[in-house]
């Protein structure tokens, strides 16, 4: 496009125009013919729009200058992306392949700490796919905790990072066993070499911004419904998911991840078994709903790891989804949903033992519990 047709666009509003056109279409996801029909779900999924939107302009416009980048969250409390880790922070800076960086700062106390960066992205091909990655067990630490990892393309130092050309991103994962104790790494990026500060805003950048922005709201939206409606076939059970596709997408290549749907009546309960935990750095599952967006962790137990899930005498586990509280241990809400998704990882895992699921009654659980306090 040339800049005489962007200046053009710009000047006569059909860049604006062309962005909510898009936002627009990006509806359609949500009332797909396979998609809950119910209110609620339907209301979810118009919220979920909105905070892809206030994602994609953080990552698109605000934040989008690889010469003078930032580190902001790509998945929060109120911000949702494909079965976003409840335990992680998540942190992404824009990069450009044919720069140098630093990230430096301090390491904390965060159980588990991975830097990867990435090139392709939602907004164009549909993938993150991995071009490097480093985690804290391979980082060289001062003894103060600090350290500085260098992004290039060719090796530097004993904390390096590969960039390849078309890298265009830095994906930072900070995950938690226990928020309440635990002290997240501080982190800061810069240019190798950058003294200029940025300059006013471009506005060929901001047409080029908004384009993308409106392109990953729509090609997010597609993905994770195209995702949701394929683990329909496996209802309330947990197999094993692509791991190459989870790679693809943007996936941490010391996870292994586990995908599903579940669908509940309020007197059934759902039971993820796992025999025996392996060894590993981090593990949880979680409850989504239907579009892939973690539930509210901030007020509902939909979430279990490594340190809060009660273990048996064996080292397994029997996590328990149900609307109700069956008082035992293990319990994750629904939290007002009939249906959603799930996903379990395993971070780091000297094996990947699979789990399994049953369906029971929910009074039965209940005798159970009655019957082991008599």
């Amino acid at each position: 496009m040339t800049t005489d047709s962007i200046d053009e666009q710009l000047l006569s509003g059909q860049t604006w125009h062309a962005f909510c056109d898009v936002l627009k279409r990006s509806g359609d996801q949500i009332l797909r013919a396979e998609a809950p029909t119910d209110a609620h779900t339907r209301a979810e999924g118009f919220r979920y729009l909105s905070r892809l939107m206030r994602i994609a302009l953080e990552m698109h416009v605000e934040f989008a200058d690889p010469d003078f980048p930032g580190f902001f969250s790509p998945s929060h409390e109120t911000g949702k992306i494909g079965a976003d880790n409840p335990d992680n922070l998540y942190q992404y800076a824009r990069l450009n392949g044919n720069n140098a960086y630093r990230v430096s700062g301090q390491r904390g106390s965060v159980a588990y700490l991975s830097f990867g960066t990435q090139k392709g992205g939602y907004e164009t091909d549909g993938t993150m796919t991995p071009t490097g990655a480093i985690d804290a067990e391979h980082l060289e630490l001062n003894a103060d905790g600090s350290f500085e990892i260098i992004l290039s393309q060719q090796p530097s130092g004993a904390n390096w990072l590969r960039l390849e050309p078309d890298s265009n991103a830095l994906i930072v994962r900070q995950t938690f066993l226990n928020r309440k104790t635990e002290k997240p790494a501080q982190l800061r990026i810069e240019r190798i070499g950058s003294v200029d500060k940025p300059g006013p805003l471009n506005p060929h950048h901001l047409h080029q911004g908004l384009q993308r922005a409106a392109s990953f709201v729509e090609n997010t939206a597609r993905l994770f419904a195209d995702w949701a409606q394929g683990y329909q076939a496996h209802s309330n059970q947990l197999p094993p998911a692509d791991q190459a596709l989870c790679q693809a997408v943007g996936g941490d290549p010391n996870i292994f991840y586990y995908h599903s749907h579940w669908a509940l009546a309020d007197d059934e309960a759902l039971l993820i078994e796992v025999e025996s935990v392996p060894e590993c750095d981090f593990w949880n599952l979680q409850i989504n709903n239907y579009w892939m967006e973690s539930l509210d962790y901030r007020y509902h137990r939909i979430c279990l790891n490594k340190h809060s899930a009660h273990y048996n005498d064996k080292g397994g586990v029997t996590l328990i989804l149900s609307a109700r509280d069956p008082g035992l241990a293990n319990w994750l809400e629904t939290a007002g949903h009939r249906q959603g998704t799930l996903c379990l990882r395993w971070v780091g895992a000297s094996e990947h033992v699979h789990p399994t699921t049953r369906i029971v009654k929910l009074e039965s659980l209940k005798l159970d519990s009655l019957k082991d306090s008599l």
